[in-house]
């Protein structure tokens, strides 16, 4: 067996798309071997900026013999049909193919055996296709050739069994041989050397001052961070992100450690940091108190001879350049206020069937005073204040060099501007939560103004039909329902949703004149829909307690089930009913009832409801029944009003004997007409009863 290694060396690979070039390296070649018929034992990947690595360990040296058999015609066949069949086989007579008898009688058979050739001969083909086929996603046409890729291409090392494959690479104007050659770092080490397999090539890079694994490169990486930072009695800024890329952007690691001048420190930490990792790749340092550091960690791709300071003071100067754009942006946006920036808003379009921005800041004003009266100890003027300010940054300078920054940068020129407190962490937070792994707000006032923006988001866009499809949420409005329910859930909030919604849509619908019915029902009718959509997504909140779809819709389908903390009090309830003995049982009588009333509803043309008349009882068994319903129908509804789920579902688990008796005793459909009828309804009943508490009828399993 043979080791093969290809390395594909180039300029600069972009730092996002390395690791997923040397991904599609590895699946092109390792098909292409397969479509050869070439087995192996194991591929690894590697790369830095400059070159993608493959080894496939466990190669043959050569393809296994072929035997293929060819059906043709019956024995006896006529010639013309003999001699089409030895064509395609490529023979040239009868002689070369072996009967063998079927069902339907003697058959000639071509047996075509093919000598397997040398890997050698096959992998050149094999890796100039998979080069071809890397799909980039950008790529570029270089002056001197035509081949189009994602920078020139300067070298292929391709070693098989501890020597060079045969072959060359068409740039369409330049030719690249294939060859046992490397070259280390461009700057330290870039004499050329030859390999003769991974081992010796690996070695080889590290003495030319090249770390080729990428994971290696990000350790050291972290390493060196934490050792600079800690000689400095400050820690690094924890971004894996930047992290990540920093990797892909050097070859030889090595951490050094630069200052921010003083008269940038009074400017925000996150606008120092983002300014220092979007545009430079520099590591933010804080102290022990959590605040940003006057220093900052940069990643060079050399060991310096001065130990770094020329790097670093190269870096200290292009960074005071940055900084003293941040600290411009800073100062012209503090000079005008917040409020003073509305009227700008109206020359954003936020979305052309639902205005303008400051028109969405005005429909968040109104709904945050509405929700205020749901959310305990929310100021309401405080509440519409930074709902009508939580939007005004998009209009300042440093928003537009950093849109990461929206929200933040309100927040800073609220305090600058001596707004209170709660609504400057209102304005910061009004985004949250955006993801699973972002907190929460806990504040009232910015509980208040993180749903109102959501529930506003989800009400607009239900309204004019712009909703989810399929893998498709063009406006995030599934991260929104989700965001609303984390916020009611989290902080406990008693909102009925239904009541805040339709009035908000109502708003909607005549502002912008959309001609949808406006009466309080029909507004109600029209966010329906919506209800459904927190189902779905309450399902993805509560799949890690292995909450069914089936028991939140069974809630969600009784159509009055508004108040996402109570139903999942509910729905929890439900859950520990239907996985007791006593639940799974009396579901399963459920159905049985549903299932008969439901076939003879329909035989009958006739819909069963209210009371059996006592009289017609014929035996213990209904008599039973028909009390144990009523009296827990009383007790469900007691339980239900002060929100005693568990209790509502005890109630509920007393009626599985009676149940039990009644279908062991009892023929429903009887002879007697009354007696049936009588009995349908006793059957109709237990749907009733049951379904005050849920739609049993929506539940799984």
């Amino acid at each position: 067996m043979a080791e093969l290694l290809i390395e594909l060396f180039s300029e600069e690979i972009p730092a996002r798309m390395q690791r997923q070039a040397a991904g599609d390296l590895q699946r092109l070649i390792t098909d292409g071997l397969t479509k050869a018929n070439l087995t192996f034992d194991e591929t690894r990947i590697y790369w830095t900026p400059r070159r993608l690595t493959l080894v496939v360990e466990g190669l043959p040296t050569r393809q296994p013999d072929l035997r293929e058999e060819k059906k043709g015609p019956k024995v006896g066949a006529p010639d013309q049909a003999v001699q089409g069949f030895l064509r395609s086989a490529g023979l040239d007579s009868l002689d070369q193919c072996e009967q063998q008898d079927t069902p339907k009688g003697p058959v000639w058979i071509a047996v075509v055996e093919k000598k397997g050739g040398a890997s050698s001969d096959v992998l050149p083909s094999l890796i100039e296709a998979a080069i071809r086929a890397l799909p980039w996603p950008k790529s570029m046409r270089f002056a001197a050739q035509s081949f189009r890729w994602v920078r020139p291409l300067h070298r292929i090392l391709a070693v098989f069994d501890g020597a060079a494959l045969a072959g060359d690479f068409d740039l369409g104007g330049a030719t690249v041989a294939f060859s046992n050659t490397s070259s280390g770092h461009r700057f330290l080490s870039p004499e050329p050397f030859t390999v003769l397999n991974f081992s010796d090539y690996i070695a080889k890079l590290r003495d030319a001052h090249v770390v080729l694994d990428p994971e290696e490169r990000k350790q050291a990486i972290a390493d060196g961070l934490r050792s600079a930072a800690d000689r400095e009695g400050l820690t690094v800024k924890d971004d894996p992100a930047l992290l990540e890329e920093v990797t892909n952007l050097v070859e030889y690691p090595d951490v050094l450690i630069g200052k921010i001048d003083s008269e940038f420190m009074r400017v925000p930490d996150e606008v120092l940091s983002t300014s220092m990792r979007s545009h430079q790749k520099y590591f933010s340092l804080v102290g022990l108190d959590g605040s940003l550091a006057p220093r900052f960690a940069v990643v060079a791709n050399m060991k310096a001879v001065d130990g770094g300071a020329k790097i670093v003071a190269g870096n200290e100067r292009v960074l005071r350049a940055r900084l003293a754009d941040a600290k411009f942006f800073w100062d012209q946006d503090c000079a005008i206020k917040l409020q003073s920036r509305l009227p700008a808003l109206e020359r954003m379009v936020f979305h052309a069937k639902l205005g303008t921005v400051l028109d969405r800041v005005y429909r968040m004003e109104r709904l945050a005073g509405e929700l205020s009266q749901f959310i305990p100890n929310c100021d309401q003027s405080d509440a519409k204040h930074a709902a009508l300010l939580a939007k005004a940054d998009l209009t300042t300078q440093m928003v537009g060099e950093f849109p990461e920054l929206q929200g933040v940068m309100g927040f800073h020129y609220a305090l600058n501007e001596e707004e209170k407190p709660s609504i400057a962490g209102a304005i910061a937070l009004h985004y949250s939560p955006v993801g699973p792994n972002d907190r929460c707000p806990s504040a009232p006032v910015a509980v208040c103004v993180a749903l109102a923006e959501k529930l506003d988001t989800l009400a607009a866009f239900w309204l004019i039909d712009e909703t989810p499809t399929g893998s498709k949420d063009p406006y995030a409005l599934r991260r929104a329902a989700l965001g609303v329910i984390r916020l009611i859930l989290e902080n406990k909030l008693r909102i009925p949703l239904l009541n805040v919604l339709a009035p908000h849509a109502g708003f909607i619908n005549e502002f912008y004149n959309m001609g949808l019915s406006s009466s309080a029902y029909d507004d109600i009718e029209n966010v329906k829909p919506l209800l459904s959509f927190f189902a779905d997504r309450l399902r993805v909140h509560l799949k890690d307690e292995g909450v069914s779809h089936s028991l939140i819709q069974a809630l969600f389908a009784l159509g009055d089930e508004d108040d996402l903390v109570r139903l999942v009090a509910r729905v929890h309830a439900l859950k520990a009913f239907l996985e007791s003995e006593d639940g799974a049982n009396l579901l399963t009588a459920y159905r049985r009832a549903a299932n008969i009333l439901r076939a003879e509803e329909k035989k009958d043309g006739t819909t069963y409801s209210g009371k059996p008349d006592s009289a017609l009882f014929a035996t213990p068994e209904e008599t039973a029944l028909a009390a144990a319903l009523d009296a827990a129908e009383d007790q469900v509804k007691a339980c239900i009003d002060g929100e005693d789920f568990g209790g509502a579902m005890t109630a509920l688990a007393g009626l599985r004997q009676p149940v039990d008796a009644f279908f062991e005793a009892v023929i429903v459909n009887a002879d007697e007409a009354d007696l049936r009828k009588n009995r349908l309804l006793l059957l109709a009943r237990i749907r009733s009863v049951m379904g005050t508490l849920a739609d049993f009828g929506q539940i799984e399993g």
